[in-house]
């Protein structure tokens, strides 16, 4: 590479993942070019399709995403379909080194009879925060409603099931969302946890925020309080998980109220079967009964339970979608890679966060793509908090300018910043800015001002094209 010119890098998705991988190329001692490629017109990813709209708390991490782009060296192309607009042996032309941070969107699977008929979380996460790649509307008919796992996502969809759609109304959601939330009939919410409550994948604050709403109680069976040795170790190791637990006793001891929507925490309940009417309309949920062997495991009792539910939901992880024409990981739904650097085959080194039998010790020994690299959720799977993507970043980064240094990488032909600009007007690609992004921000709190709210969210793909500054002549 000349010395006279930045190192360019192309980093795919504009998530909290890519945009901690841009401020770390940025802070580092070599002068550096990137630009951020988002399939949406809008940045931020997981933070604005992602976090449910009554958590503005955690949607407050944006102001830090803020700042990176609005660095002189990071610029944003939104609105570009990498593998469909452009493709991957297209941008090695423009750049010395690509970064792939595509995230998680689609839904894991449940294995077990009639699990066809549950809805993935992704799916009504995508509707209530108004992705144009999710449906418009919502049927919510079902009056008793499950949620099959114990993490934050399942919390998520519980309270918004729960709450009222004027409730959400002071939030950003779409009139479409809305119109969906205010018909909504569920009474109870049912969320199940095979193992117990020092297994249990909430966070504290959000545990806590379930019954902030009037219309709430949250309701967990003093007989789900149980914990083995290795359950009161995770609670000794680790306060966050303490305070979980701590929470939960709270809500088993309270006295009940007369709020009209019932939030139950089920644990120790195994799904079993999801039974439905010659309509295929669910009627039931079956689950059976476990119970912990000592080491935080826990086995089946063989007592089965039903539950009356209409509708059933699966919060048990995302999964990303493979990449065009890169290799990947059929078993863990991650590009195979070795510290962020992507190999020509799976499996990865790192495997998946604790999961048992996901990682390849010998991925060391093989060979490596010069030049790709990866970086959050497609590169180690769904798992960890926002914060957590910022230790891979780093680590992505370290390595690829261990090998930039050693002369690996890319020999673009066009590493010119103009020259990206050019390609994509001459492909006839409507591209949005970082500058559009001002433009759609202050159209979006224009329309919330308008009727008391902070910001009201642009649904429609065609709309945010339209309110940014997709004028690239100017």
């Amino acid at each position: 590479m000349p010395a006279n010119r930045p190192l360019r890098i192309a980093v795919i998705g504009s998530g909290p993942a890519g945009i901690y991988a841009s401020d770390a190329l940025t802070k580092s001692d070599i002068d550096v070019s990137v630009d951020i490629y988002e399939r949406m017109p809008a940045p931020f990813g997981l933070i604005r399709y992602g976090v449910a709209p009554d958590h503005p708390r955690i949607k407050g991490i944006i102001k830090s995403l803020h700042r990176v782009l609005d660095k002189p060296e990071v610029r944003l192309f939104g609105h570009v379909n990498v593998g469909e607009d452009v493709t991957h042996d297209e941008l090695k032309e423009f750049y010395d080194a690509i970064i792939y941070a595509t995230g998680a969107t689609d839904d894991k699977d449940l294995n077990f009879p009639g699990a066809e008929h549950t809805i993935g979380a992704g799916k009504f996460v995508g509707f209530y925060d108004a992705n144009p790649h999710f449906d418009e509307s919502w049927n919510l008919d079902a009056e008793s409603v499950a949620v099959i796992g114990v993490g934050n996502v399942g919390l998520d969809i519980a309270r918004v099931l729960a709450k009222t759609g004027d409730e959400l109304l002071t939030t950003e959601i779409p009139d479409n969302v809305y119109d969906s939330l205010k018909n909504n009939k569920a009474k109870e919410v049912h969320v199940f946890g095979r193992r117990g409550p020092a297994q249990a994948k909430f966070t504290p604050l959000e545990l806590k925020e379930l019954n902030h709403s009037d219309t709430i109680e949250v309701i967990v069976n003093p007989e789900d309080i149980q914990y083995d040795e290795a359950s009161e170790d995770a609670r000794r190791n680790s306060k966050i998980q303490d305070m979980v637990c701590t929470i939960l006793e709270q809500y088993a001891i309270a006295d009940p109220t007369d709020a009209p929507h019932k939030l139950y925490l089920h644990f120790f309940e195994s799904p079993v079967e999801v039974k439905t009417d010659e309509n295929g309309q669910v009627t039931a949920f079956i689950t059976e009964r476990t119970e912990l062997t000592g080491d935080g495991r826990v086995q089946g009792t063989g007592k089965l339970n039903e539950w009356p539910v209409q509708a059933v939901y699966r919060a048990v992880g995302y999964k990303s979608d493979a990449l065009h024409s890169l290799p990947w990981d059929e078993r863990t739904n991650v590009l195979p890679n070795v510290g962020g650097r992507v190999l020509t085959e799976g499996p990865t080194a790192d495997g998946i966060a604790g999961v048992p039998g996901t990682a390849d010790p010998e991925a060391e020994q093989r060979e490596r793509l010069p030049g790709v690299y990866t970086t959050g959720w497609v590169r180690r799977g769904p798992v960890g908090l926002i914060g957590n993507t910022k230790g891979d970043a780093n680590e992505t980064v370290a390595n690829l300018l261990e090998d930039h240094a050693n002369g690996i990488g890319f020999d673009p032909s066009k590493p010119e910043e103009e020259a990206v600009e050019q390609w994509l007007a001459d492909k006839g690609i409507a591209y949005t800015t970082w500058n559009g992004w001002y433009a759609l921000d202050k159209y979006e709190r224009e329309l919330g001002e308008s009727e008391g709210r902070e910001r009201k969210k642009v649904r429609s793909i065609e709309e945010m094209v339209k309110y940014s500054n997709t004028d690239q002549t100017e």
